[in-house]
């Protein structure tokens, strides 16, 4: 889920382009008055745009981006108005949440809404459960596609005695994907059971539910092997199909030595070495207090075991019979092309997590108040990433090889690994973030409105780590830990002005900023983590639009962050088979202007459209490695293209509704030097609808129907290539699209 898809510049178009369309249908509707109302401020969600169509997979929303490279985790997921899991790593958002009709709402927060409650900058998807309903409700839904994607999503609601009812809600996907595993027949196993009761008062003022949710979830990662071509472009090689191939080793099997313990483990991907298990508890409701004041709270206990078990692709090589390698499971003699591979192995972390939220709300003449308070706390019990690399041949279902060279510096064990946790990760110890939140929906006349919010964090991170250097086969002696006790303040908040200079135009401003300095994840290696104040202004200036059939917004951003932290897996340009980790700090500038239409020039149709263009670059990207020093500032953001496009047409008619998604991105560069990237491309999707009556529908979507196949992403063990001429017809690998794919469902409600 890393790839972009908007930048920031998108922050308050929508929220203003949502209120001024509603607004004006109230306008026309007040036939008896000729004072125009100033545009409400407080909506706290975008529109405008489906974040659940993916084209990388189909187990996640996609990434919502600001203009700012993507984390793992990839966009922010928020249940019952708090996070799912407390940090992406090492447990991804996706392996305790999925949409699903024991959802009753979910939506997109705006990057000021989360700046406000929550002080982090992003977009969020927030969701809430479906709660306990008065009469029983069925909602259903069966999926599948092309490639034998199975899912199966159900959910019951209906009481139990007076003022008494209970959800229940079981999800099972079962997706083989596009690529054909040998060690396992599904790359996604994902179940999710809930069950709940909602009591609701006999005052009617308010109601309070108690929920449980279950999860055990599973989901391999694949990359493609190609031929990369000057400009960008990328042909298949020696009929490994993009898309279509596992560049998985056949086995799924992997090698480990456990970096406390010294232990060796065998991991098994197709087993249930890499599936996270979860057990979440939320407790949440509302009640109407005195003077017409409302309050909100939930609440989560949350318990979890999570496990990664990931390959990484670095540098492919060819191989002659003096490099002495053979098949791992025959012991015959290859000769040919080589990838190393970086394996990564998290056996079950546990991660207990404590989060609430309370928050009242009041409104008082042309003012909306609120007052909030959030607690997380968050541990973790020894997380630890073992690493092993080893050797694939470069084909579909790859063999591991073995390799025995006298003398010589990079041979395998008899299993075909070596360098044993080079690189290896350890944290242990907890988080705990206290927040005081307040914001303001000020109608000040007729003409201006301002939304505007504070956060203030207090940010205790306390633990272990090791310093000590990680080289092959490390173990860790207890007695050498380092400890570390940081409190921090933060700052964030978010401010948005509209100011109606005619009845159907305006001006818009807006600035957020947030701070943060680090997380348990910054202990993760063995230097010492930069710990530094990261500060994110964001400021955007614009003007809207509106007529009954076409609205446009059209606004400018300017965006920078400091103090990023990445671990490179960095592979020597002169020597390939060298390796090393080097951990970077750097800040990233982005400037950029978006133009977003929605117009329904006839009855049943409509269209978005929207461009972006931005500049995101790298700031103050130095480091060394293999002895040389490397600066990177001003070179083009990996990944991000700097034009954005989305042209969404959609037509309805009677039971029917046919639509489509186009998505353009524009050049990406691929890896940090900017010397390596990929040509332009289009994502499409396109479906077709029908509501057979009030209790079914059923839907046919097509996934990339335009059949392109190709690369994007990064290009891995690149990171140092300044010269792109050598790499020409030369074999990479990177990730890519999903090919051509068709989905069907049914809904079923009574």
């Amino acid at each position: 889920m890393k790839r972009i898809i908007i930048s920031a510049i998108c922050m308050t178009i929508f929220p203003a382009f949502e209120g001024f369309s509603q607004e004006e249908k109230k306008t026309r509707k007040a036939t008896n008055t000729t004072k125009t109302k100033i545009v409400e401020t407080d909506t706290k969600e975008e529109k405008n745009r489906n974040v659940m169509l993916n084209a990388a997979n189909n187990t996640g929303p996609r990434d919502v981006n600001i203009g700012l490279p993507s984390t793992v985790g990839g966009i922010t997921i928020q249940e019952n108005d708090l996070p799912v899991v407390y940090y992406f790593w090492p447990e991804l958002p996706n392996r305790t949440w999925r949409q699903s009709k024991s959802l009753g709402r979910t939506g997109l927060l705006k990057i000021g809404e989360a700046a406000i409650t929550t002080g982090d900058l992003g977009f969020t998807v927030n969701s809430y459960t479906r709660l306990g309903t008065d009469k029983l409700e069925i909602n259903g839904n069966f999926s599948g596609s092309s490639f034998g994607w199975m899912k199966g999503d159900l959910n019951v609601t209906g009481p139990l005695s007076k003022g008494w009812s209970y959800t229940m809600g079981a999800y099972a996907n079962f997706d083989p994907n596009s690529f054909d595993l040998k060690f396992a027949k599904y790359s996604d196993r994902t179940q999710i059971y809930r069950a709940g009761i909602t009591k609701k008062f006999n005052n009617g003022k308010g109601e309070i539910s108690f929920l449980y949710k279950y999860a055990n979830s599973a989901s391999l990662s694949n990359y493609a092997v190609f031929e990369y071509k000057e400009g960008g472009k990328v042909e298949e090689y020696n009929g490994f199909r993009i898309g279509r191939d596992s560049y998985i080793v056949n086995d799924g099997t992997f090698m480990f030595k456990d970096i406390l313990t010294g232990q060796s483990k065998k991991a098994d991907m197709g087993g249930s070495d890499a599936a996270s298990t979860s057990h979440t508890f939320d407790l949440l409701g509302n009640y109407d207090l005195a003077n017409d004041w409302k309050f909100n709270f939930t609440t989560r206990f949350r318990y979890a075991k999570a496990s990664q078990l990931v390959t990484i692709p670095l540098s492919i090589y060819e191989a002659t019979a003096a490099d002495n390698f053979t098949y791992q499971a025959t012991g015959q003699p290859y000769v040919g092309n080589v990838n190393s591979m970086l394996a990564m192995y998290t056996d079950g972390t546990p991660t207990t997590t404590f989060l609430s939220r309370f928050e009242i709300k009041k409104n008082i003449d042309n003012h909306k108040w609120r007052f909030g308070l959030t607690e997380y706390y968050y541990n973790v019990d020894e997380f630890t990433s073992n690493r092993s690399f080893f050797n694939q041949t470069v084909s579909a279902n790859a063999d591991k090889l073995v390799r025995n060279t006298p003398g010589g510096t990079a041979n395998t064990d008899a299993n075909g690994f070596y360098n044993y946790n080079v690189g290896g990760e350890y944290h242990n110890g907890f988080e705990n973030k206290l927040s005081a939140y307040f914001s303001d929906n000020w109608t000040i006349s007729d003409r201006l409105s301002l939304a505007y919010g504070v956060n203030l964090r207090y940010h205790k991170l306390k633990g272990d780590y090791y310093q000590t250097p990680r080289t092959s086969n490390v173990v860790f002696d207890p007695s050498q830990k380092t400890y570390f006790d940081n409190n921090w303040f933060h700052l964030g908040g978010s401010i948005n002005a509209v100011y109606k200079v005619i009845k159907s135009a305006g001006i818009l401003a807006d600035f957020t900023y947030t701070e943060k300095n680090g997380q348990l994840e910054s202990y993760s290696g063995a230097a010492e983590p930069n710990l530094a104040k990261t500060k994110s202004p964001l400021g955007a200036l614009g003007v809207y639009f509106n007529q009954e059939k076409f609205s446009i917004v059209s606004q400018a951003t300017y965006l920078t962050r400091n103090n990023y932290q990445a671990r490179l897996n960095l592979v020597n340009p002169t020597n390939s088979s060298e390796s090393e980790v080097a951990t970077v700090f750097y800040d990233i500038q982005t400037l950029g202007w978006t133009t977003d239409i929605v117009a329904t020039p006839f009855e049943g149709f409509n269209l978005h459209y929207l461009i972006t263009f931005q500049d995101p670059v790298y700031k103050n990207y130095n480091f060394s490695a293999f002895g040389n020093n490397y600066s990177y500032n001003d070179k083009n953001v990996l990944e991000i293209s700097k034009v954005l496009m989305e042209i969404d047409p959609s037509y309805t008619y009677k039971d029917f509704k046919v639509w489509a998604s186009f998505r353009y991105f524009s050049k990406q560069y691929a890896n940090q030097t900017n010397a390596l990237y990929f040509a332009p491309r289009w994502e499409t999707f396109g479906g077709v609808n029908y509501k057979i009556n009030d209790h079914f529908d059923i839907g046919l979507t097509a996934v990339n129907f335009l059949n392109q196949t190709g690369a994007k992403g990064t290009i891995n063990g690149a990171e140092l290539i300044t010269d792109a001429t050598p790499y020409y017809d030369k074999l990479l690998v990177g990730s890519y699209i999903r090919p051509f794919t068709l989905e069907a469902s049914l809904n079923f409600r009574f």
